[in-house]
């Protein structure tokens, strides 16, 4: 039999609002997913689509978050890291190998192996990106409605300048990284 290949992925790491997200992803041997890209590459319609085909079509799949109260207590890149860990151990399938994105990998029980530019060679990779990025973009269109004003569903929590002007009229929310410098700022300013 052969091994099991799990592809592994995050979205989230840049944003001040929001969990950063993984996802791990173990495709058949050989899996065809036509149009199977990194998912910054993609148009949310197309992420949504190739995202039901993989959930469909993979052997085995798991999306894990990390907070941003956790973020804010390890930092960014551990946390992401632990929700790497977090996704790995909720497949169904126990990896024989796990091939992550970047140049940093979780500590695992299995053996892992790190690609830069994983998501753009790997279609594992490719997979976990879809997934991690289609489920975090859902919870901050989730997060817009529970605490409208701050456009959580226009720009996913992002720092850009409609995200920043409602930081600094409402202050941050719960979601906010406070460890994050804008967010930093908006709470020392608002003290809400």
């Amino acid at each position: 039999m052969a091994g099991y290949l799990c592809g592994v992925d995050e979205a989230g790491r840049g944003p001040l609002a929001g969990p950063v997200v993984a996802a791990a992803v173990i495709l058949p041997p050989g899996a065809s997913l036509p149009g199977l890209n990194d998912s910054k590459k993609l148009s949310p319609s197309r992420r949504e689509r190739l995202a039901a085909e993989i959930r469909a079509s993979a052997l085995a799949w798991a999306v894990a978050e990390a907070s941003a109260s956790e973020i804010d207590e390890w930092n960014i890149l551990r946390a992401t890291l632990r929700a790497m860990a977090r996704a790995v151990a909720a497949l169904p399938l126990v990896p024989d190998e796990v091939l992550v994105d970047g140049n940093r990998a979780p500590e695992l029980e299995v053996p892992v192996r790190t690609i830069i530019g994983g998501d753009a060679l790997e279609p594992a990779i490719m997979a976990a990106s879809i997934l991690a990025k289609t489920h975090r973009d859902a919870r901050l269109v989730a997060l817009d409605r529970r605490y409208p004003g701050y456009g959580f569903a226009r720009h996913k929590g992002y720092g850009t300048a409609a995200h920043l002007a409602a930081l600094a009229r409402l202050g941050p929310c719960p979601e906010h990284r406070r460890s994050f410098a804008p967010v930093r700022a908006a709470a020392n300013g608002s003290e809400r």
